[in-house]
């Protein structure tokens, strides 16, 4: 057995099969390229599903961890530290809001937004005990709990994982009549991804956005846009919703807030929403930790210099004018996306999204497929442009194109 042989069976032998990961075993990684177990590099134009916008391997976020870990990790919110003030404060001026509460996991964020949208309705609306009602889209990716897959109308996400959790309905995404059909005086809240990414980075149709907050303001609900994945940079804006001129009442952060070193998370919002909660109501052992702010504040900082930002607006429409042509032509059916993101549906011809991904990880790029005949190709944000250009190449060859 190769190296890489022998890491793949020792893991399935002993983990649950909740993956199925291509047949690669990473070893290091630096900037936009990985090297596995046996000393071959791959590019890697997936990012961690964008939770590494920075690179493997950022030395601003490895020397902020560094310093921490020297210092204190953990306290738990039972207690104050002196980087705590600092994230939140930090947090809310990138979001032009007013509160952050902060937890690890996207899923963690995205269900202490649900919580966050029902008390709200509680004690602010005056929706009736027990009968709040959030609207969600179909397609959405929030996570994998057992609210979240209550709402998920991925068969794969939730089946076999009853009784499920009331309190959602879900309207086709883009469709702004759906939605305002939807609404109702129990309605709290509308929790969308301005760019659907596991649907295969679906964009909604211009105006959809600015409809929605229009609807949300004039019915009284919350409009939640869950920017785990399209925040911090990667669509060329700090958040996607920018690209619309739209401001959320909340905003749903995780990924990249960790820089791909720790998990971090948090749910940004006004006074009036966040202020729903008392001590002892909703909390995390682990959230806000000093870990955690110390890397979180780094990843704010660099973000602050729209370096980022600009990097992803400029390649992101080289990735586009490369990407384009490509669609129509017999191998590729589609391609959408907004800044260095975008989703190509591959042509059965060509084969699976997963054979395309295998052939690829062939030739050196790591991309990963979603639902069968879509590739995602999201590299971090610090990737050159030669680079780039190198793994589209490679895109292009097994394609046959």
């Amino acid at each position: 057995m190769t190296s890489t042989e022998r890491g793949i069976a020792a893991a399935e032998a002993h983990s649950a099969h909740n993956y199925h990961p291509l047949p690669v075993v990473v070893a290091t990684a630096e900037g936009a390229w990985m090297t596995d177990v046996a000393g071959r590099r791959y590019l890697d134009l997936l990012a961690g599903y964008s939770a590494l916008n920075f690179g493997h391997g950022n030395r601003r976020l490895l020397d902020a961890a560094r310093a921490q870990l020297e210092r204190v990790t953990l306290t738990s919110r039972a207690f104050h530290h002196d980087r705590f003030a600092d994230f939140c404060t930090r947090l809310a001026e990138l979001c032009g809001m007013e509160l952050v509460l902060p937890m690890n996991t996207g899923a963690e964020a995205v269900e202490t937004a649900v919580k966050t949208a029902r008390k709200w309705g509680y004690r602010v609306k005056g929706v009736p005990d027990g009968r709040a009602k959030i609207i969600v889209a179909d397609g959405n990716f929030h996570g994998r709990t057992t609210t979240i897959v209550s709402f998920s109308t991925d068969p794969e996400a939730r089946a076999d994982f009853g009784p499920y959790t009331p309190g959602f309905e879900s309207v086709p995404y883009g469709d702004l009549a759906a939605l305002a059909a939807a609404v109702d005086e129990h309605t709290v809240a509308v929790l969308l991804e301005p760019i659907q990414g596991e649907a295969g980075v679906l964009v909604p149709p211009a105006g959809y956005l600015p409809g929605v907050r229009k609807l949300t303001r004039d019915r009284d609900v919350l409009f939640i846009a869950d920017e785990i994945q399209s925040g911090l940079g990667r669509t060329g804006r700090t958040f996607a919703c920018e690209h619309e001129d739209v401001v959320p009442d909340v905003y749903v952060l995780g990924k990249a807030l960790g820089g791909g070193v720790v998990p971090v998370s948090a749910v940004v919002s006004s006074r009036e929403v966040l202020g729903v909660f008392a001590p002892g109501e909703h909390g995390s052992t682990f959230g806000g930790n000093p870990l955690a702010c110390a890397v979180a504040l780094e990843v704010i900082a660099m973000l602050r210099t729209g370096e980022f930002q600009q990097r992803a607006t400029e390649l992101g429409a080289h990735l586009h004018r490369e990407l384009g042509p490509l669609a129509g032509g017999g191998a590729v059916d589609a391609v959408r996306g907004r800044g260095l993101w975008a989703g190509v549906d591959i042509n059965p011809s060509r084969g699976s999204g997963r054979a395309v991904s295998e052939r690829l990880l062939a030739r050196g790029v790591l991309v990963k497929e979603t639902h069968g005949a879509t590739i995602r190709i999201a590299p971090p944000l610090m990737i050159s442009k030669a680079d780039l250009d190198w793994g589209l190449d490679q895109l292009r060859h097994v394609l046959g194109v």
